[in-house]
């Protein structure tokens, strides 16, 4: 069953202002828990509808862990406010990064993944600007900051992204480059990234070529996989993936 619970965060100064963080929803484990896992929804979504669909996966030994971005104005509405992890004008990795923005949504995911028992791994994932904002907690996970120069305090497992894209991807080359230590973090860091052919929101291309940019600046344990037909949604094969990855990944039980 899904336990809600309220969480509020401080609110975190971003480009815009500042902005409090909506409810987290948490699915607890069936079983032994062995990993838990920050799932971040799409623009205009929230925690609630995603941890109705993690829930009926068959990974018993998981926590979830889904909360719902700020609400705030969007340049790629006009500025029309809704949920949103970052302001985005062009949803690619080509658009301007609001870094500040990204920034608070990663250390959103730390937060609550901080305070969790030191056995259990750790994981981010997301869907859409969920899955652009899991890229990033990655790339601040592998350099071991944020790009504010403040330290990233979580070690992230695994990463999963589908229907995404990768932000900051021009600077990223140059902040993987900065010592051997982040060379081998970025190296070994476990990334699933799926995408569907028929995507017309975040089309294919932007998502193949995010793969593309983790695998040339040092990210070399990325999966890429891509769905003929598949549009902007999720479909129970992408997600039969994903659970057999997060089980081969984490070495889960089962």
């Amino acid at each position: 069953m899904i336990h809600g619970s309220s969480s509020i965060a401080p609110g975190a100064k971003t480009n815009s202002g500042s902005f409090e963080f909506g409810r987290t929803h948490v699915v607890r484990p069936k079983g032994r828990h062995q990993a838990t896992i920050v799932w971040l929804h799409g623009l205009g979504d929230n925690g609630a509808s995603w941890s109705q669909l993690l829930e009926t996966l068959p990974l018993p030994n998981i926590k979830w862990i889904c909360p719902t971005a700020p609400t705030r104005p969007v340049a790629i509405f006009g500025g029309f406010p809704c949920s949103a992890w970052f302001d985005v004008g062009d949803l690619s990795e080509d658009g301007p990064d609001d870094v500040a923005g990204m920034d608070a949504s990663a250390a959103h995911v730390a937060n609550l993944l901080s305070t969790e028992p030191a056995d259990i791994k750790l994981g981010v994932g997301g869907f859409s600007m969920g899955a652009a904002t899991a890229l990033y907690s990655a790339s601040c996970c592998a350099v071991g900051k944020y790009k504010n120069g403040s330290a990233y305090p979580v070690n992230i497992g695994a990463v999963i992204g589908l229907s995404g894209w990768l932000p900051c991807s021009r600077t990223l080359k140059n902040r993987v480059g900065e010592s051997q230590d982040v060379v081998a973090r970025a190296s070994s860091l476990p990334i699933l990234l799926c995408h569907g052919k028929g995507d017309d929101v975040v089309l294919y291309k932007h998502g193949e070529r995010s793969a593309e940019v983790l695998k040339s600046t040092g990210f070399q344990n990325v999966t890429f996989k891509n769905y003929s037909g598949l549009g902007h949604y999720t479909i129970p094969e992408e997600m039969d993936d994903v659970c057999k990855w997060i089980t081969a990944t984490f070495g889960l039980d089962g």
